[in-house]
């Protein structure tokens, strides 16, 4: 597992992952080692400057491979977040809907707070019924920034329909 850090608007991204795919991007507070070095696989290299383009304003999807380690039930919450399309929020209510079990909504808000790859996987785009900022593992004014960004906060969600999509 190769691991690399960028310095971003909120903060340092830390990109890890291997040749078969990225596995996490997380905030952090300390500078852990080097950034991309001659070894880094290129999923991680492809991760770092797609991010980069995504914090500059000039990207707004992201094609590198994912390879995130989850229970299945995670993996399903993850790929309906993929289905969140950019500058668009939805409820947790809806993501539960979508995939297919309303009464598991404490569960499907548990899988998107362990969503190891923040802002590709979009886990911030998720609010409440209500339109309001609820929890995000890198904190609540990341989550804030992160919207703003896309140009959805302050809004209401708009649920947009989609399909699954696949790792």
């Amino acid at each position: 597992m190769i691991s690399t850090v960028f310095e971003s608007p909120i903060g340092l991204v830390q990109v890890m992952g291997t040749a078969e795919g990225v596995s996490a991007i997380t905030c952090i507070d300390v500078l852990p080692g080097p950034g991309l070095t001659p070894d880094t696989p290129e999923p991680v290299r492809q991760a770092v400057e797609q991010l980069q383009a995504y914090f500059a304003g000039s990207g707004q999807t992201f094609s590198f491979r994912l390879n995130p380690v989850g229970t299945a039930f995670q993996q399903t919450v993850w790929r309906a977040l993929l289905d969140i399309p950019f500058g668009t929020t939805c409820s947790y209510l809806t993501l539960t809907r979508r995939i297919g079990d309303e009464k598991a909504i404490r569960a499907v808000a548990a899988a998107n707070g362990r969503n190891p790859i923040a802002i590709v996987i979009p886990c911030h785009r998720v609010i409440g019924s209500n339109g309001s900022l609820t929890g995000y593992a890198g904190g609540l004014w990341r989550k804030q920034w992160l919207l703003e960004h896309e140009g959805t906060w302050p809004v209401k969600p708009t649920n947009p329909p989609g399909q699954l999509s696949l790792f």
